[in-house]
């Protein structure tokens, strides 16, 4: 059994290993035709053009900006749903929501994607005059719904962690159940809370369908969420219907861009890692 338990941990380490391999194994074909600081420097993407330009920056950035907007609406809402459901919720109520909410996790991104595009954008453009058919607001904005039941399962698992002799002691020093969440059990849960949040941001990251159908797919240098973009995943998911030979620069082009991406995940997972590190409580 500990020899089975073992070649499971292995191949999970193997198959990282494996993607690891083709991604940087392509790539580098694509580097030893594209100067790689032409790669980080220009600012336009546009390699299925004849007039071929390799910057990597516009989709970074509507990937960022479209991250940015999911963050920004799931991190709050989860957050707010963690603390109900552990501190707040009846179990009964507990039993029904969690469940309830784990839902949206499992409904199909490309229904996300026409949620957004044909009820979400229609509602902004009441709001916002002059916002375009395709943007990133209202695809990050689905793109946070869809990630608030990451962020608030795991963040309430680890509130619920918490010991109960630490709200016990808040109690009896007079605080309230509402200051002892956000005073005693958040911070002492903020590792968890953290994991949770960088997993649900590696979910916004890697998202496809949603950016794809709503986002616009026009690679540009995005300075505002009301913007058409592109992101990472969309040009993968373009360049990858077929229509580009096999082997050519322009196929090639995808391993460079998925390369730079996963880069910058690692980065962020190892940003957190750190931080989970610095405030881990030990009970």
């Amino acid at each position: 059994m500990e020899g089975l338990l073992f070649m499971a941990a292995a191949l999970a380490v193997a198959i990282v290993a494996g993607i690891l391999y083709v991604v940087i194994s392509e790539a580098a074909k694509f580097f030893a035709q594209v100067s790689f600081v032409e790669f980080v420097t220009e600012t336009r993407w546009t390699p299925l053009f004849d007039d071929a330009h390799y910057g990597i920056a516009p989709l970074l950035t509507g990937t960022f900006m479209s991250t940015l907007v999911a963050l920004a609406v799931a991190v709050p809402l989860g957050l707010l749903v963690a603390i109900y459901l552990s501190e707040f919720a009846s179990p009964r109520m507990r039993e029904t929501i969690k469940p309830t909410l784990e839902l949206l996790a499992g409904v199909p991104t490309v229904v996300y994607g026409y949620f957004a595009l044909l009820f979400v954008t229609p509602l902004l453009q009441r709001v916002i005059p002059g916002l375009p058919g395709f943007n990133l607001l209202s695809a990050g904005i689905v793109m946070g719904l869809m990630i608030i039941p990451y962020i608030a399962s795991l963040s309430e698992d680890a509130m619920r962690a918490v010991p109960r002799s630490l709200r016990e002691g808040s109690f009896a020093m007079g605080a309230t159940r509402l200051e002892t969440a956000f005073r005693v059990v958040f911070p002492a849960a903020i590792s968890g809370i953290v994991g949770a949040i960088i997993l649900g941001m590696s979910r916004a990251v890697g998202e496809t369908m949603i950016v794809v159908i709503a986002g616009g797919q026009l690679p540009q240098i995005v300075t505002t969420p009301t913007e058409q973009g592109a992101t990472v995943t969309a040009f993968i998911a373009q360049v990858a219907l077929g229509d580009i030979a096999f082997g050519t620069l322009e196929y090639q082009s995808i391993f460079a861009a998925g390369l730079a991406l996963l880069f910058f995940t690692l980065v962020f997972n190892f940003i957190a890692f750190a931080l989970q590190r610095r405030f881990r409580e030990a009970y």
